[in-house]
């Protein structure tokens, strides 16, 4: 098989890729602003072209000559420079514009140039630095250190500001086991934001796989492997975000930026030819498409074996086992288990979409872990008194109605609050999203919350105000770090960080989405790393449900049938090994308590 992207060996450069459909393919290298071109060789399926010398740091990208037919899904049009999908560095950000989607208008001036990349040695393929029933914290790169006061102002906003001193103390006080880092590959804009001012903050909309985005790691694969190298030293696992859902390509009225100006059968498509979108970002990568498995596995080998990642979570998930519908024995699975570096990643899986059957919670392989947004949604609902004590009790014990018995351990990730709506203190100060400053008319973003607010709302100046929402957050907080299985912390939530009641604040690359850290709670901070120095002292003990687990009420005896059903109850406790925990709701209180080591034998 034809290793694709671009190597450097013996006095010479190859160049390769896949674009099965087209008449002709042109490698272009770049100086300065001058182009030259190079008929590229057909190789099967695939194009190669070998240039004598050794040609690290040259600019190149691709021009592919064949039929314009968009409603047969032909895109060819030799006047796009089209970004080689294995290229791991650009020179510069992607930018929307119309004229990447006009036949016949020339795009180099605008479209990023890929790098041929420096030899890099690879890193380290370590076991994981990550333990299930451990904490991952995921984190925005950018909107993480943008304002953080002891950053050098040169690395905020960066992946190696994530190595800083700084930075990992915070961590370390939190008992971080991973940090899972929002997109950082190379992404473009959403064809509505640059009319509105806006960007795309989160970096959702990738156009190349597995090329680092050159705003937030502008040191390209070397930054990236010495930031995941200093966590390692600390004890830090580094889990990335990865979208193989879809790409930034969009729909039919999007540009020609890559796969489709090369391969557009990359993309699912509907027995009339229309783009499948089960993304509803405008198309749908085929993991039915051999080449497209081939991309993903190759990419995650890049940031696995060159870069020492710990492991990925999957964007839409399902996406990938869908051929079109979902299937749980997908080939990506098995190629993934059969892989010697991939087979030991931490894999976890976001595991819905908006495709058909799309919700498939409890339904990955067996040691994939899974995003439970049950847990968020129960313990939200207990905490405003519209559920009981018997689902946050199948919550805490690890959703054995979602993953089944915990042969191993449990597969759930808990958490209260991620990326994609509330914070944590924005869960307990407003009753309604509040996303007028994205440009949709506050469409945008999930309409129910199961949130609540304490006074006005997004009061923050009113003492009592203040101390009940800090209250609800402290329940909250201790419910999640006393459940089994791994447990997630958006970053800020651990201090009341707000979004102003945006609840979908993926454009807004300013004071709304940034981590504000002179502002933060820090009594609210203090209690979170109580909470996780008492977890993080007995690893692997949330992993999986407790073989003595004792449930108790009120008057410290074992919970019967009267006790679950009572209506309206809002006391619950149980027991394990050293630990209590007792979840009081009509104090809107959770306690944790060490007992002496002669209770737990």
């Amino acid at each position: 098989m034809i290793p694709l992207g671009v190597s450097v060996c013996e006095g010479m450069t190859r160049f390769a890729l896949r674009s099965p459909l087209a008449s002709a393919v042109w490698l272009c290298l770049f100086d300065g602003e001058g182009e030259r071109r190079y008929a590229m060789v057909r190789n099967g399926p695939n194009w190669v072209l070998e240039m004598p010398g050794d040609l690290t740091g040259a600019r190149y990208g691709y021009r592919a000559e064949g039929e314009w037919a968009p409603d047969r899904g032909l895109w060819f049009d030799p006047a796009k420079l089209l970004v080689d999908p294995y290229a791991v560095e650009l020179d510069r950000r992607f930018v929307q514009s119309p004229r990447l989607a006009t036949f016949g208008d020339d795009t180099a001036d605008i479209v990023p140039r890929a790098l041929v990349p420096p030899l890099v040695e690879p890193a380290l393929v370590e076991p994981p630095r990550f333990v299930v029933g451990g904490l991952v914290y995921e984190l925005n790169v950018r909107a993480f250190t943008r304002l953080h006061p002891e950053v050098p102002a040169p690395l905020r906003g960066t992946v190696a500001a994530l190595a800083h001193p700084a930075v990992i103390a915070h961590l370390k006080k939190l008992h971080v086991t991973a940090v899972e880092l929002m997109p950082i590959v190379a992404w473009i804009d959403e064809r509505h934001l640059p009319p509105l001012g806006l960007v795309n903050a989160w970096g959702y909309n990738p156009v190349a796989m597995m090329a680092l985005d050159p705003g937030l790691c502008p040191g390209g694969t070397a930054e990236l492997q010495s930031t995941v190298a200093a966590l390692h030293a600390e004890g830090i696992g580094v889990l990335l975000d990865l979208v193989f859902n879809h790409s930034g390509e969009s729909d039919v009225e999007g540009g020609v930026l890559s796969l489709r100006g090369l391969d557009n059968a990359a993309y699912a498509h509907a027995p009339d030819g229309s783009l499948i979108n089960d993304t509803g970002c405008g198309n749908t990568l085929d993991f039915a498409n051999p080449a497209v498995r081939r991309l993903t596995r190759d990419a995650m080998r890049h940031f696995a074996g060159t870069c020492g990642v710990d492991g990925f979570r999957f964007d839409l998930a399902p996406i990938l086992a869908r051929g079109p519908g979902f299937d749980p024995a997908a080939p990506i699975f098995a190629e993934i288990a059969a892989d010697p570096i991939l087979s030991t990643r931490v894999m976890i899986a976001e595991p819905w979409d908006i495709g058909p059957s799309g919700y498939q919670l409890g339904q990955f392989p067996p040691n994939w872990l899974e995003w439970n947004d049950r847990f968020r949604d129960d313990v939200r609902r207990f905490w405003k008194h519209e559920e009981g004590i018997g689902k946050l009790a199948t919550r805490l014990a690890g959703s054995s109605d979602l993953f089944g018995p915990m042969e191993d351990s449990c597969r759930s990730i808990n958490f209260l609050a991620a990326h994609d709506g509330f914070t944590l203190a924005d869960t307990v100060s407003y009753l309604e999203r509040h996303n007028w400053a994205n440009g949709e008319q506050n469409r945008d973003g999930h309409g129910e919350n199961f949130s609540w607010n304490n006074g006005a709302e997004g009061a923050t100046s009113v003492p009592g105000v203040v101390a009940a929402r800090r209250a609800d957050m402290k329940a909250m907080l201790g419910t999640l770090f006393a459940s089994t299985g791994t447990i997630m912390l958006t970053a800020g939530d651990e201090f009341g960080r707000t979004q102003q009641g945006n609840n979908n604040a993926y454009c807004q690359d300013n004071a709304i989405g940034w981590v504000d850290w002179e502002s933060r709670d820090r009594e609210l901070e203090d209690h979170v790393a109580e909470l996780s120095a008492i977890r993080a002292a007995r690893p692997g003990q949330f992993a999986r449900l407790a073989p003595n687990l004792r449930w108790l009420n009120a008057q410290d005896a074992e919970m019967s049938l009267q006790d679950w059903e009572a209506p309206g109850a809002d006391w619950l406790a149980w027991q394990a090994d050293d630990l209590r925990v007792t979840v009081n709701r009509a104090g809107r209180d959770v306690q944790t308590e060490v007992l002496p080591e002669v209770c737990s034998r």
